[in-house]
């Protein structure tokens, strides 16, 4: 079911969820101080006058945060849902009836209307993109050459979009400048890291309601996602398999106490598989057929590619929905594989996705990229940009801040001593 405005501007699952979404998005911004006084600031200056914005993302209360951060600061901003199963259908009704922004976003939204959603967002004419994943930038540059004349840049903060940003680079399609959002130290090493590991866990208690304790769990890739959602599943009393492709990575996974296999060998000794690699079919058929009746498989990478669902889906005998986003493939050999979120990130399909804590410096940052590309228009090459440092460093400031955490200053004979090279021991 969608509702629709007069004038097409928002499709979204039923408006009158707004008051719910409204009183859900207050409650996110308790944990989100850092945004709030970047969108104070905005408010003021009005940073973004005159800039169309598209924001492909998950459609969250911490999201909402973000959208209405730009649009206090000028923006004509348009948003977008990044993951068909990510979205809060009472936040998408709120942002529309309360702050006026408006959304094309449906939790269980068809692979078809997540298309014509990404082409809507283009319609928009955006000069900024904020993208989840890269779809929409990929689409631009594939299927709208004429659109990006008028682009000033995007702004990633997936590492799966990452990937394909580099990739469009290497290939010489990159002809504007990307901020990457990711890879700034107040993103990855708190949302992937803090983030993606307890919400994954989140997702899965909630889809299943199982204990974890005791359980062996097998994490697929340990990278900071992994690294968290390995560290969590711990804490909770699991017992942690990572598999990985990457010597040093495997070398750190097995010195924070965790054993190191391939995935066809941890394949029959796991009751639990979460694949977090950005990577496509990490779980096949062969590691499926040596599984366990029972176990459980799903996925916190972003796209639903990690495991390989459709060879799964035909050798099944029979599958059926036995809980909310829980679903049972019958195998012929008389065992049952557990896939929860259809494969899709479980902390957004079966939860709320990442805590408001650790989305408020992710957002600071996304907002303070979007800022940059506008301050240095035309100045920047057509590659993809870190995060400055003194912005990183300011976001962590203002945390540290809002936190009530005071850090110590260098004295001046410390700093004389640093910055010599003739003084030594």
């Amino acid at each position: 079911m969608t509702a629709t405005a007069t004038r097409l501007n928002y499709e979204i699952k039923d408006i009158n969820l707004a008051d719910k979404g409204k009183q859900r998005i207050e409650w996110a911004g308790r944990e989100m101080p850092v945004l709030k006084q970047i969108q104070a600031r905005f408010a003021t200056e009005k940073p973004f006058a005159g800039i169309r914005l598209v924001a492909c993302c998950h459609v969250t209360t911490e999201t909402a945060h973000l959208a209405i951060a730009l649009k206090n600061g000028g923006a004509d901003a348009l948003l977008i849902a990044s993951n068909p199963l990510s979205t809060q259908d009472d936040v998408a009704a709120s942002l529309v009836k309360d702050y006026g922004i408006p959304v094309f976003a449906i939790k269980g939204e068809d692979n078809a209307t997540y298309h014509r959603h990404v082409e809507i967002a283009l319609d928009h004419k955006p000069n900024i993109i904020i993208d989840d994943g890269s779809d929409v930038t990929v689409t631009l540059v594939q299927n709208r050459q004429d659109q990006i004349k008028d682009i000033i840049g995007t702004t990633e903060e997936t590492t799966t979009g990452i990937v394909r940003l580099l990739a469009m680079f290497k290939d010489g399609k990159l002809s504007f400048p990307a901020m990457n959002v990711n890879d700034a130290d107040t993103k990855h090493f708190f949302d992937n890291r803090y983030g993606t590991g307890q919400s994954t866990l989140d997702g899965i208690i909630r889809a299943t309601n199982i204990l974890l304790a005791g359980k062996t769990i097998v994490v697929a890739g340990y990278g900071w996602c992994g690294k968290g959602v390995a560290m969590r599943a711990k804490g909770l009393g699991a017992n942690i398999i990572v598999t990985e492709i990457d010597p040093t990575k495997a070398i750190e996974a097995v010195m924070d106490g965790f054993r190191v296999m391939p995935m066809i060998e941890a394949s029959p000794q796991g009751d639990i598989f979460i694949t977090v690699t950005g990577n496509k079919h990490v779980i096949r058929p062969e590691h499926f057929d040596v599984m366990k009746d029972g176990a459980i498989v799903c996925n916190s990478g972003h796209f639903d590619i990690e495991i390989d669902l459709q060879s799964l889906g035909a050798k099944a005998t029979e599958i059926k929905e036995v809980r909310n986003f829980t679903q049972e493939y019958k195998l012929p050999n008389g065992k049952a594989i557990i896939v929860l979120g259809e494969g899709r990130l479980v902390n957004l399909a079966a939860a709320e996705g990442h805590p408001s804590a650790v989305m408020d410096m992710s957002f600071a940052n996304q907002a303070l990229a979007c800022e940059y590309l506008v301050k240095n228009k035309g100045k920047l090459e057509p590659r993809i940009h870190s995060i400055p440092e003194d912005l990183d460093k300011e976001i962590a400031r203002l945390k540290l801040q809002a936190m009530g955490i005071s850090l110590d200053t260098l004295t001046p004979a410390q700093i004389e001593y640093i910055n010599s090279w003739t003084m030594g021991t």
